[in-house]
């Protein structure tokens, strides 16, 4: 009897937030224009506790977006920029010299919030050296961090993190080892629409970000409760055996495309694919699917909350030969496009 009461109150309260996720949505809609795409995906990947790498250019909104997000949810925000300089420890604290000439430690923008920090947005990643990634990776799975002589817990931390795709020099591209730590590549461009480019421009709403942000209603729910509402959804939402035999599938083609009948043009598919998915990024995309299907208001998964996010979770943890670098972030997509053409979708009961 216990047990029924107590998933009654896990269903009760995933059906409470899917009603604050939607608001949340809504509300980001409105103050961040031509974002839809871009605004789900990341509601996806909160409910699913998962980190986000953003990719787009400069000046597209990234840190409006992830800072209206935070507001919205109710949490705490930081953000860092990564140098060439930087060192692990600048993030972890600030030491200085006081003005009675004593040195001074503080805390840094990992640890300043404490467990409040809901979003950590680290800007141009790939500045930074491979020290600096290592510790942020650590801190990603383990939601802690050893520092003053004592361990700090970070429960409610998802970390955003941006590349710089354009410069080359002086950066420290992510190992594909650290990229499959995150579980989307969400591409963030400015809108198309003649419509939301003219409001961006000339709207003065949205020349004021630091207004925009504050005039952000006031949640009426408590963010904490994120990791137990995320448990929840994936305790309660299913998937059938035809959905199981679909991702093997998925998984199957992206390490065999050929198998598939995959083809891209002008590109040798054998010798495109060096490493297909992990087991990491499989699970990521089941997770994904299952909040996906939950904002869809259903307890089982359907191959559109799957296909809906295949791209972002799969793309950035694909290995592929280094002769089709130049032309990367096209090939997978087409890539990705052709994987759900070919691999046969299950027919629905």
């Amino acid at each position: 009897m216990v047990e029924n009461n107590n998933k009654s109150t896990s269903i009760q309260k995933i059906q409470e937030w899917r009603d604050y996720a939607e608001k949340i949505q809504l509300d980001a809609n409105k103050n961040i224009l031509g974002q839809e795409k871009a605004i789900k995906l990341i509601i996806v990947s909160l409910f699913a506790r998962g980190h986000v790498l953003l990719e787009g250019g400069v000046g597209v909104g990234k840190t409006t977006l992830l800072q209206i997000i935070t507001k919205l949810i109710g949490g705490e925000y930081e953000r860092v920029e990564g140098t060439v300089d930087m060192m692990p420890n600048d993030i972890i604290y600030h030491a200085s010299i006081s003005e009675d000439g004593k040195p001074n430690i503080s805390n840094g923008p990992l640890l300043k919030k404490g467990e409040d920090l809901s979003i950590f947005f680290f800007n141009e990643i790939n500045r930074a050296r491979p020290q600096v990634h290592s510790l942020l990776l650590r801190v990603m799975a383990e939601k802690s961090i050893s520092a003053f002589n004592k361990e700090i817990n970070l429960p409610n931390m998802v970390v955003f993190a941006d590349r710089n795709q354009v410069e080359k020099n002086e950066t420290f591209e992510l190992p594909a080892a650290a990229r499959d730590r995150f579980m989307m590549e969400i591409s963030i461009q400015a809108p198309k629409e003649k419509e939301l480019r003219d409001a961006i421009i000339f709207d003065t709403k949205f020349q004021n970000t630091a207004k925009l942000i504050g005039e952000m209603p006031k949640p009426k729910f408590d963010c904490k409760e994120l990791n137990e509402v995320s448990n929840a959804i994936q305790d309660n939402i299913q998937a059938s055996d035809h959905i199981k035999s679909y991702v093997e599938n998925l998984w199957l083609a992206t390490e065999n495309p050929s198998k598939f009948n995959i083809n891209i043009k002008e590109v040798d598919i054998d010798d495109f694919i060096i490493a297909g998915s992990s087991p990491r990024g499989m699970i990521m995309l089941i997770k994904a699917a299952k909040v996906n299907a939950w904002l869809n208001k259903r307890t089982y998964i359907e191959p559109m909350d799957i296909n809906e996010i295949f791209h972002e979770i799969m793309a950035h943890r694909l290995v592929i030969n280094r002769i089709y670098e130049n032309n990367k972030i096209e090939l997978l997509k087409q890539f990705t496009n052709e994987i759900l053409l070919k691999v046969p979708t299950p027919e629905l009961n």
